[in-house]
């Protein structure tokens, strides 16, 4: 299952998308370079920016990114990266991603994600997949 990936210069959650065993490819940092462009199925992990209400939760990379029709398209599912010290707002760039593009929110990540989150995304990404290739009966 391919994870596609917003990481800003802190860098934690490539760090965390780097300890998992599937594909990943992530959004360019700047706004300058044109957006990617993904032709299968995958997940999104995002971070979550500001704080507060009204501040912009969801890094303008993910959105330009979820603005091409065919990656939204794609999108199966969301996994957030944040901080709990951010209370209600911890992983809600994840929550309105999923929201507005009608998937799950797969699950949450603090900062580099644990041994278990890892373990745990790992799994959910075969169980995701293997569900994909079963046949419509």
């Amino acid at each position: 299952m391919l994870v596609v990936y917003y990481s800003s210069n802190s860098e934690y959650t490539h760090r965390f998308v780097g300890k998992l065993r599937h594909p990943a490819v992530r959004i360019p940092q700047s706004t300058n370079e044109d957006t990617l462009l993904v032709d299968e199925p995958f997940v999104l992990v995002t971070p979550t920016y500001g704080a507060g209400p009204h501040r912009g939760a969801v890094p303008k990379q993910v959105i330009t990114f979820l603005n091409v029709k065919d990656n939204r398209d794609r999108l199966l599912g969301v996994i957030g990266a944040g901080n709990t010290n951010f209370g209600e707002d911890y992983c809600k760039a994840a929550r309105i991603v999923a929201a507005k593009c009608r998937v799950p929110l797969l699950h949450r990540v603090e900062l580099l994600g644990t041994d278990e989150d890892v373990t745990y995304v790992d799994q959910g990404l075969d169980s995701l997949w293997q569900q994909r290739l079963k046949p419509a009966i």
